[in-house]
């Protein structure tokens, strides 16, 4: 499965790194893709759970907005 997420706060490397190392914590997390060009984050895995992955992302100091 993965989840696809925009997340418009996205403007550099070092926010790609940090919603990378926030989200690879999470069980179940195999792969975490963060595009900055596209301000998308794509996380792959079984049995993820997309409430965890947006409350990492916020955490991490960025919003989810779709």
């Amino acid at each position: 499965m993965t989840i696809n997420l925009d997340v418009p706060d996205i403007t550099c490397d070092h926010c790609a790194s940090a919603i990378t190392a926030a989200v690879s914590k999470l069980a179940a997390v195999e792969t975490v893709d963060v595009n900055v060009k596209t301000k998308k984050v794509a996380v792959g895995g079984e049995l993820l759970d997309i409430k965890a992955v947006i409350a990492a992302i916020n955490e991490a100091g960025y919003e989810v907005t779709a």
